[in-house]
C-alpha cells in the first residue's frame, strides 16, 4: 500500500490524482490541502478518508471543520497547516499540484522529512530550482514529474544513457492563437483564451499555455529536472498534442513517448514509478491518425517564451520575476483589468527593471515575488 499527500486536491491535477487513487485500489490518501472549495473538499475526504487536511483560510478552515465533524480528522490552515501536510509522517510522497510559488516552503520542506516529490507545481522548479534539486540530491528522495511534457521527457531518458543526451525536445500544442498575428491578437478576451484545443486545464495554466509563457517556464524546469544547459531544450510546435515530449542522444537517435492527452497518465507513472500499470481512457489508434506536424513556434508573436529562454540563461532571481510578473499579469487579465497583449509587455517590464540576485535564497526569492507584484500594482492600477 503506497501513501501520499496532496497539495492541492481540488484543483486539475489533484482530481485527477484521485481519480488515479480511486481506480488502483491501493494507494491511500494520508493527507490533503486545498484552497477555498471546501464543498468538493468534503465530498474528497468523505471518500478517502485522509487523517489531516489543510484549508487555506483560516476562517474556511474553521467552516470546513464544522462541516467534518462527525469525522475523525485534523483540520489545520493556511502556511503552517500546508507545512504539516507536507511532512505528515506517514506518507511517502508528495503531490504539489497548487499553482504558484507558494508551494516552494512545502517542496522543502517534505524533502527534507525524506518525502518523493511528484511535482506539478513547476513554479517551485522555475523560481528555487538550484535550492530544491541539491536538496532532493543531499536527502535522496525523488523528484517525479507529473507535467505532461516532463514526465515524457523522463520516461523517453529511462534505459538510455544521460551522459549521451544531446537536446530535449519539448513539444507544444501552439495553444488556441497558433498563427495568429499580433494584430489579430489584439481584442482578445478571456473566454477566447481558455479555449485551449487539446488539453483541460485550470484557468490561469490555460492562459500561460496560450501565450506560451508556460512552454518557457517549462524549459526552464527542464533545466533543472534533468540538468541540461537552457539551450539543449528546443521548443517544438506539435499542434495533435500526440508527441509529448522527445530526447535526441549525442548519435542522433530521438526517444519519444507519444499518447492521447490524458494527465492521469503522467501522474499514474510518477506515483508508481518505476512501474507501469494499466490505465483506463482512449489509446491511439495509428490506424485513425492521420498525420502527425511539426512547426516552430513564433517567438516574436508569443515573445513571452523568448522572455523565459532570457531568464533561464540568466538565472539566479530573474526566473522569479518572470514568473511572479506572469502571475500577477494573468490575474489582472482574468479580472478584466488589462487586454491580453499587455501580459508579455508587463512580464518584460519587470524583468528590464529588476537588478539580479545570483544565487536567492527562499527569503530572497520571496521577496523579489513581492516586490514584483507592487510595482506591478503601482504600474497597471486596476
Amino acid at each position: 500500500m503506497k501513501r501520499i499527500a496532496i497539495l492541492g486536491s481540488t484543483g486539475s491535477i489533484g482530481t485527477q490524482t484521485l481519480e488515479v487513487v480511486r481506480e488502483n485500489g491501493d494507494i491511500e490518501v494520508i493527507a490533503l490541502a486545498a484552497g477555498n472549495n471546501i464543498q468538493l473538499l468534503e465530498k474528497q475526504v468523505r471518500e478517502f478518508h485522509p487523517r489531516l487536511v489543510a484549508v487555506w483560510s483560516e476562517e474556511k478552515a474553521e467552516m470546513f471543520a464544522q462541516m467534518v465533524a462527525d469525522l475523525h480528522i485534523e483540520v489545520v490552515s493556511g502556511m503552517d497547516g500546508l507545512l504539516e501536510v507536507a511532512k505528515v509522517q506517514e506518507a511517502e510522497i508528495l503531490v504539489t499540484a497548487i499553482v504558484g510559488m507558494i508551494g516552494i516552503r512545502p517542496t522543502i520542506e517534505a524533502i527534507k522529512a525524506g518525502k518523493d516529490i511528484a511535482l506539478a507545481n513547476k513554479e517551485t522548479l522555475v523560481t528555487a530550482g538550484h535550492i530544491i534539486m541539491p536538496l532532493a540530491k543531499e536527502h535522496h528522495v525523488k523528484v517525479l514529474p507529473v507535467d505532461s511534457e516532463h514526465s515524457a521527457i523522463f520516461q523517453s531518458l529511462q534505459g538510455g544513457q544521460h551522459k549521451a543526451l544531446h537536446k530535449i525536445l519539448l513539444t507544444a500544442s501552439g495553444g488556441p492563437f497558433r498563427r495568429k498575428t499580433r494584430d489579430e491578437l489584439r481584442e482578445i478576451q478571456v473566454e477566447d483564451a481558455l479555449k485551449h484545443p487539446n488539453w483541460e486545464m485550470g484557468r490561469k495554466i490555460t492562459i500561460d499555455s496560450s501565450t506560451m509563457v508556460n512552454k518557457g517556464l517549462e524549459v526552464i524546469e527542464a533545466k533543472w529536472l534533468f540538468d541540461v544547459d537552457v539551450d539543449q531544450v528546443e521548443v517544438v510546435v506539435q499542434p495533435q498534442s500526440i508527441i509529448h515530449s522527445m530526447v535526441e542522444y549525442e548519435d542522433g537517435a530521438i526517444i519519444a513517448e507519444l499518447g492521447t492527452p490524458d494527465m492521469k497518465l503522467p501522474i499514474q507513472y510518477a506515483l508508481y514509478y518505476p512501474e507501469r500499470r494499466y490505465l483506463s481512457g482512449e489509446r491511439l489508434d495509428f490506424g485513425k491518425l492521420t498525420e502527425i506536424t511539426f512547426e516552430r513556434p513564433d517567438t516574436e508573436t508569443f515573445y513571452g517564451l523568448r522572455l523565459a529562454y532570457e531568464a533561464g540563461r540568466r538565472g539566479g532571481s530573474l526566473p522569479t520575476v518572470l514568473n511572479a510578473a506572469n502571475e500577477k499579469a494573468v490575474s489582472l487579465f482574468l479580472d478584466r483589468k488589462i487586454g491580453y497583449l499587455e501580459i508579455p509587455e508587463i512580464i518584460e517590464t519587470c524583468m528590464e527593471k529588476h537588478t539580479v540576485i545570483d544565487h536567492p535564497s527562499v527569503e530572497q526569492i520571496l521577496a523579489v515575488e513581492a516586490a514584483t507584484y507592487e510595482y506591478i500594482e503601482s504600474r497597471w492600477k486596476s
